[in-house]
């Protein structure tokens, strides 16, 4: 295959002996087959910002910290340097993003490197040995489904205990490995304590996990682990092992109709009064 001149700068450093082939094309990168050395790999070689269809939405680059304050100040005023270090950061999101989660015993690829814009990690195959399928492309027994939900919530606490929110998790970005689910695709990965949506990122998180897997155990759908998991979070008592329930008592307090009218009728006597001094 002809080689992508993204991947030229790896083939030259001896990082991969070959390109086999592509595995795919998303909405921000294109994923390749490499060989180096006697391990088959993937390479994550990402697209352009303005190739890409996800975008860099303040929501998820919130609080991000950048830590030379030339690069900051030109990302503020949107100048080309300032772009061009937008998307390094951008990138080396994820790297960061895996390195920590690894570490955290989260079940990410294995991150081998980054260089030139590509990501170099371990390729995630089947009992087959074969290039693993995403979530969204598996049938499950509903014992299962019940089996991988569980794992999966218990990888979204872990990655919340270590301090991050996928804010993108779902059945397209989790590959049916051999030994389980594994968690892809980070460049959105928030930092949990400084976005103020992360809370909501991470209640999707759990929502979409709990609508694909309801599919095969719809008893799954009446869970609500998300409200469960921030509440010990915020109380700071979440841990890998804490015991969860998928059962949770929102504090919604219900609505005072007597004052809501009360105010409506102050506001409409306000409106009354502004109107006579007007006509006076």
């Amino acid at each position: 295959m002809k080689i992508p001149p993204r991947l030229l700068p790896l083939l030259e450093d001896g990082l991969i002996d070959s390109v086999v082939r592509q595995l795919m094309s998303g909405k921000e990168a294109m994923v390749f087959v490499v060989r180096s050395g006697e391990h088959t790999r993937c390479a994550k070689v990402y697209k352009e910002a303005n190739q890409r269809s996800f975008r860099q939405a303040v929501d998820y680059t919130e609080n991000r910290k950048t830590k030379n304050s030339r690069q900051a100040r030109a990302m503020a005023k949107g100048t080309r340097f300032g772009r061009e270090s937008q998307e390094a950061a951008w990138q080396s999101a994820e790297v960061d993003a895996l390195y920590r989660l690894a570490a955290a015993g989260v079940r990410v690829p294995e991150p081998i490197g980054f260089h030139e814009g590509v990501l170099l990690m371990e390729l995630v195959t089947d009992a087959h040995g074969d290039a693993a399928p995403r979530l969204n492309d598996v049938s499950f027994e509903a014992e299962d489904a019940r089996r991988h939900h569980a794992f999966l919530i218990q990888q979204v606490v872990r990655m919340l205990a270590a301090g991050v929110v996928h804010g993108d998790l779902s059945e397209y970005n989790i590959l049916m490995g051999a030994e389980g689910p594994v968690i892809i695709d980070l460049p959105q990965a928030v930092d949990a304590a400084g976005n103020n949506h992360a809370q909501a990122m991470l209640t999707r998180d759990v929502t979409n996990l709990k609508n694909f897997f309801g599919q095969f155990a719809p008893d799954l759908l009446d869970t609500d682990y998300s409200g469960e998991i921030w509440s010990l979070y915020e109380r700071g008592a979440l841990s890998v092992d804490a015991p969860l329930t998928g059962r949770f008592q929102r504090a919604d307090k219900p609505v005072d109709l007597a004052s809501v009218v009360r105010e409506i009728d102050d506001t409409l006597a306000d409106e009354a009064s502004r109107r006579l001094r007007m006509g006076h």
